[in-house]
């Protein structure tokens, strides 16, 4: 592979606070760091959004590992214009190629392989993600409106020309309820694969955004009254044969045995989960009730407020429900590293199925407007409404803290309390700032 010696090659990993960050290398050298990788430190984990290194972290100065490229991430996008993005995304190895237990990529990897195993399940998963465009200055336009998306060309086609390019295979590109806020989705794929387009639709969309003069932000919240920018994962499953196995119409809400039980696991632990998928104190601004942002652990059929929910079926002529039938989680944001996040939630969801969870009471209303005893026989919890009590749900939950290598563990809660040192003090204003100008 060669490209314009103005060009650099750079091997990229997502950290635990959800930054993508690499080094790079003149083209003539792929080959060898395509077989090598490139070097990397243990404690470039411990980063927290801010920079600053969390002191508690497992290793210090010690330690040295590699940056192993997978070659079937290759991206190169020459629709950027002069200097295209040529990346390839990485797993973390020792120096002898071996796995790094603390690998956010691996860990995925692996549980898709438990599940798979275990249950004889094969996730189908996408990302739906929205974000914010800062410093456009363009008109008021109405919510989802055709204005709203041509005051923006051409930023729309040229993000979907380059998306598709780089093999993200994008499906919509739509205005959404927020003032100059969008959404983007890409097609199904492996749960690989979409945790993979998460990372890079955000670089580039960030990268479009950036060559018009603007910052595209995925920050959960840019202002604190303004409307919050979510990621919703959503995950359908195939057996060993290929065949769809989500869907049975005889049962409440569409769901499969497995599906149900798979949800189930879910919204057992999704108080515990939480600080996997809504990783930053900001995050907790938006998963607030009647914000259709998903503030209770709770299955829901087409209900918003849920945080699990089941997605609606076209009954048109035609239309296979079985090939559609799929669960959105919609309580994650971009402060979330995505393979943790999918692996967090697939994880809960094979707890389910080997306890052999019967599946949750459908709630199909808001269950913020229910009464405290109607919730409970649903089984809707309130979630943590902060990031110390979503980690102190995460430590509480043994199950799901096992989950985890016990040195990558160390390092996400040494890297949180970090986090949450460094803005304890920030008001509500300058912490949507703050993050609105890192995500």
């Amino acid at each position: 592979m060669t490209a314009p010696q103005d060009e650099l090659v750079t091997i990229l990993t997502t950290d635990l606070v959800a930054i993508t960050r690499g080094r790079s290398f003149l083209p003539e050298a792929l080959d060898g760091h395509l077989a090598r990788g490139v070097g990397w430190v243990p404690a470039n984990l411990a980063l927290t959004p801010f920079d600053v290194i969390a002191e508690d972290n497992p290793w210090g100065s010690e330690g040295d590992l590699r940056l192993l490229p997978d070659p079937a991430t290759r991206m190169r996008v020459e629709g950027l214009g002069p200097t295209p993005p040529h990346t390839y995304l990485a797993d973390i190895v020792g120096l002898d190629g071996r796995p790094w237990e603390c690998c956010p990529r691996r860990l995925l990897v692996q549980t898709v392989a438990a599940l798979e195993r275990e249950a004889g399940l094969v996730p189908v998963v996408t990302f739906e993600q929205e974000f914010q465009v800062l410093g456009a200055g363009w008109p008021q336009a109405p919510a989802f409106s055709f204005a709203a998306q041509r005051r923006a060309d051409p930023f729309g086609p040229r993000l979907m020309a380059v998306l598709k390019e780089a093999g993200l295979e994008p499906e919509m590109f739509l205005p959404e309820y927020g003032t100059d806020q969008f959404e983007v989705t890409c097609r199904p794929t492996s749960a690989l694969a979409a945790a993979d387009r998460a990372v890079m639709l955000r670089l580039l969309t960030r990268e479009v955004a950036a060559r018009q003069g603007w910052r595209a932000s995925f920050a959960p919240k840019t202002a604190p009254a303004g409307v919050g920018n979510g990621v919703h994962i959503h995950l359908s499953f195939r057996d060993h044969s290929g065949q769809p196995a989500t869907y049975d119409p005889a049962r409440p809400g569409g769901l499969s045995e497995a599906a149900g039980r798979f949800a189930a696991g879910v919204v057992r632990h999704l108080p515990a989960i939480l600080a996997l998928t809504a990783s930053s104190p900001v995050s907790y601004l938006r998963l607030v009730p009647h914000h259709w942002s998903a503030a209770y652990a709770c299955l829901g059929l087409r209900n918003r407020e849920a945080a699990l929910r089941i997605c609606p079926i076209l009954s048109m002529p035609g239309a296979d429900p079985a090939k559609q039938a799929n669960l959105e989680f919609r309580a994650t944001d971009a402060t979330a590293n995505p393979y943790l996040a999918l692996a967090a939630i697939l994880c809960a969801g094979l707890e389910g199925l080997r306890a052999g969870l019967d599946q949750p009471s459908l709630v199909n209303t808001d269950p913020s407007a229910l009464g405290e005893e109607e919730r409970a026989s649903l089984g809707a919890h309130r979630l943590p409404a902060d990031l110390p009590a979503a980690l102190a749900a995460f430590r509480a939950d043994r199950v799901v803290a096992s989950w985890l290598p016990a040195t990558l563990r160390d390092c996400f809660l040494a890297v949180k309390e970090k986090e949450l040192a460094l803005t304890a003090d920030l008001p509500a204003e300058e912490l949507c700032r703050r993050y609105a100008a890192i995500y």
